[in-house]
């Protein structure tokens, strides 16, 4: 029983040298060079192998710090291509792929529009009106060709008036375009017609919370400043019944008392409008519209004998192609 326990622990030992030995890479004697040789001097022979392995390691190692000197390699992206470097046009025959009609970006497309946001007829307590409110614009998302085209007018007095203002129109953000380009106006009257011309420049776009908002400032030909915001907002009820609120502030910063126009606040107006699509582009609505004129402004329409406040109901349709 001892003689076959006293086996069984130099099997294990033996086994454990040859798993230091394959560790350690390195070389065991094989039981013909072993010969009589002691467990000591087995363990004493790994001992010196190993040390010489770990020397020889550090040499390696020393010797690579010289590697600093060669040139350094080239990165694995990025860079400038070898000169040798195959075209990857060299097969195309010339043919660019701006070239393939109906391929383009998207956004380089010239597309148009024409939208008449308002073409109502308004019934007031002091006057009764038709009134139209258009825009129209062509070219890219980038750069477009826009006017813009209002006014009103008033059969049965012979009187009106309309703007006309034609803009280059570029895009400076997601949703934003600055507009520059001259605007031109007319009134008319029993006592004649009056005509005036401006210098234009302003934004269009759409603000947070899906505002749409379009300030300008006017510079007249005799020098004369005015400004003026506009801002709506589309409350979808359903998907083609829709609610919007329209607000239009006209600021001037000359008394120009021969066009009753006063310095500073010149109107608010407030218009409601619930419309129905029938498809996308055909809509007819109901809404009112309210205005005031303020300060000096009023002060001359008093004079005139013409009213400074008044509500009015609104019918029209609101259309684009």
């Amino acid at each position: 029983m001892k003689t076959l326990i006293s086996l069984k622990i130099q099997i294990l030992a033996l086994a454990s040298v040859l798993v230091i030995a394959s560790n350690t890479q390195a070389e065991v004697p094989s039981m013909d060079k072993m010969g009589t040789s002691s467990p000591t001097t087995v363990f004493e022979n790994l001992k010196q192998d190993t040390c010489k392995d770990k020397v020889r390691d550090t040499k390696a190692m020393g010797d690579m710090k010289g590697m600093g000197d060669m040139k350094a390699m080239p990165p694995a992206l990025g860079g400038d291509a070898p000169k040798n470097a195959r075209d990857p046009f060299a097969n195309s025959g010339g043919y660019e792929y701006r070239g393939m009609s109906g391929w383009e970006d998207t956004d380089e497309w010239n597309v148009g529009k024409f939208i008449a946001d308002q073409f109502e007829y308004r019934k007031g307590d002091a006057t009764n009106f038709y009134r139209w409110d258009t825009q129209s614009w062509y070219g890219t998302d980038y750069d477009k060709f826009w006017a813009k085209f209002e006014g009103n007018e008033n059969s049965s007095k012979d009187e009106g008036e309309l703007e006309l203002q034609m803009l280059y129109s570029h895009s400076v953000a997601a949703f934003w375009d600055a507009q520059i380009g001259l605007r031109y106006d007319r009134a008319h009257n029993p006592n004649g017609t009056e005509s005036r011309y401006f210098g234009v420049l302003g934004f269009q776009g759409l603000a947070p919370y899906w505002f749409e908002v379009e300030p300008a400032l006017f510079i007249s030909n005799k020098g004369d400043i005015s400004g003026r915001l506009v801002a709506t907002y589309d409350l979808l009820i359903t998907q083609k019944l829709i609610f919007q609120p329209r607000l239009e502030v006209n600021i001037s910063a000359n008394d120009l008392p021969q066009f009753n126009i006063g310095k500073g606040i010149n109107d608010l107006q407030l218009d409601l409008r619930l419309r129905y699509e029938i498809n996308r582009e055909f809509a007819p609505y109901i809404g009112l519209a309210w205005f005031s004129k303020y300060g000096k402004t009023a002060d001359y329409f008093r004079t005139a004998g013409e009213a400074t406040v008044d509500t009015q109901l609104v019918a029209g349709v609101r259309f684009w192609f």
